[in-house]
């Protein structure tokens, strides 16, 4: 892995306050911002500020740590996130909920339509570390309390990753909050998402 240059990062929406140093990016959210499309909730928002570099690498991995130690709204939350558009995008986080216990967890939203799989954690965990693997238009989400060992969160498929896709670090404060999230240790060099060996593809 190889330290990215946080100079190449580009904002698709800029949050309320924001610092790019060397090697680190604070974000201070806006209330009422958020991503989500329809599911369950039947609105669609889709105002969080976004920072992402830009690549045609098909086989990659990204990894980054997450400060969340100001959050204490329900619903603030930061994490990783690849936005190709309103329509097509993949997040994952720790979210706030209450001062027993947050959610960890992941949203893939293809055509429009959003999905959220989720385990609850304590809510005195503070930081987290997440890798984000490319293998063509799949992708595997993994969080780690340490940035040594790594666990699967999910695999996922992103229709509209035929090309070129943006990656990088969100955070939003969905309901009346804000609060600054602090991400470090940005990584990206080739994929750590082995190629599977066991059953192989259908053919056709």
């Amino acid at each position: 892995m190889a330290r990215m240059n946080l100079g190449d990062l580009v904002w698709t929406r800029e949050p309320a306050a924001w610092k790019v140093s060397e090697d680190a990016v604070e974000v201070t959210t806006r209330p009422r911002t958020d991503l989500w499309q329809r599911t369950y909730y039947h609105f669609r928002n889709d105002n969080a500020p976004v920072l992402q570099a830009r690549t045609e690498e098909r086989y990659f991995s990204f990894t980054v740590r997450t400060n969340f130690s100001q959050s204490h709204h329900r619903f603030d939350q930061c994490g990783i996130v690849v936005y190709l558009d309103s329509e097509s995008w993949i997040k994952a986080s720790v979210e706030y909920e209450n001062e027993r216990f947050q959610h960890l967890g992941s949203v893939v939203t293809n055509g429009g339509w959003s999905d959220w799989a989720t385990t609850e954690i304590p809510a005195d965990e503070r930081q987290m570390w997440y890798r984000l693997s490319r293998r063509g238009d799949d992708f595997r989400v993994e969080c780690s309390r340490d940035g040594r060992v790594f666990s699967q969160m999910r695999v996922c498929h992103l229709a509209a990753a035929t090309g070129a896709v943006n990656f990088g670090v969100y955070a939003c404060s969905p309901e009346d909050s804000s609060f600054t999230a602090r991400f470090d240790q940005f990584d990206f060099g080739p994929c750590a998402w082995t190629a599977h060996d066991g059953q192989q593809p259908d053919e056709g």
